[in-house]
């Protein structure tokens, strides 16, 4: 399945009945199959804007298309994120009480029977490199182990497009550069679309493109394609 292409029109965000203002007609463009860092300081809208296009929350005004369809305008939010959108997260949020191969499931319960959960997860974990460490439980995993097993969950549906929001913010720099060379493998031989939140410099400069955002405005060089 090819990445999703996402396109951000004039979206305004605000928080506190106006007061605080998230993001100002921000307008985005991500081609299928591209990673993409979005960076800015702490506060500056980049948590906001990855929320919005995960459909977790909605926009004050303007439109995102996601793969075409207008994800502010969705009926079923929850399956759209559970068909097409994977999440990843600084801190990895997994169950601590199920094993790595549990967690990886956990995306597919209700929508897959458990033989196929299982071969599913398997399939994912070896392909993070954790096939040694399915029955193991988070806390015996290391910060890198467990960023692995939250990628896999976040591909567990085959998701068409991944948000990840600091995910290698929580690591030391050898593991966190080895959670990005994930990420670009992922990109390279699954053609998932990616949006990457980072405050690393060093992390954004592997992205295929750099966005910047300060004070929810899109710097005026930031996306050339920007509508």
């Amino acid at each position: 399945m090819s990445g999703a292409a996402v396109v951000v029109e004039h979206v305004r965000k605000s928080f506190e009945g106006g007061r605080i203002r998230a993001l100002e007609d921000v307008s985005l463009r991500l081609d299928p199959g591209e990673l993409v860092a979005l960076t800015g300081p702490s506060g500056c809208g980049k948590s906001t804007l990855l929320n919005l296009i995960g459909a977790l929350d909605r926009p004050d005004a303007g439109e995102i298309h996601v793969g075409g369809e207008d994800v502010t305008r969705l009926r079923d939010p929850a399956g759209y994120r559970a068909e097409t959108v994977g999440f990843v997260f600084q801190f990895h949020n997994l169950i601590m009480t199920l094993t790595a191969l549990e967690n990886v499931q956990v995306p597919m319960l209700g929508r897959r029977g458990r033989a196929e959960r299982e071969r599913r997860a398997a399939e994912l974990l070896a392909e993070v490199g954790l096939a040694g460490r399915a029955d193991s439980y988070p806390p015996t995993l290391s910060g890198g182990e467990r960023q692995r097993v939250a990628i896999a969950r976040a591909l567990a549906n085959e998701p068409r497009l991944l948000l990840a929001d600091e995910p290698t913010g929580a690591l030391d720099s050898e593991t966190g550069a080895q959670i990005l060379d994930l990420l670009r493998r992922l990109r390279d031989e699954h053609g998932t679309t990616i949006l990457l939140v980072t405050n690393d410099d060093a992390v954004a400069a592997q992205a295929d493109r750099v966005v910047r955002i300060r004070d929810g405005v899109l710097t005026p060089a930031a996306d050339a394609r920007a509508r």
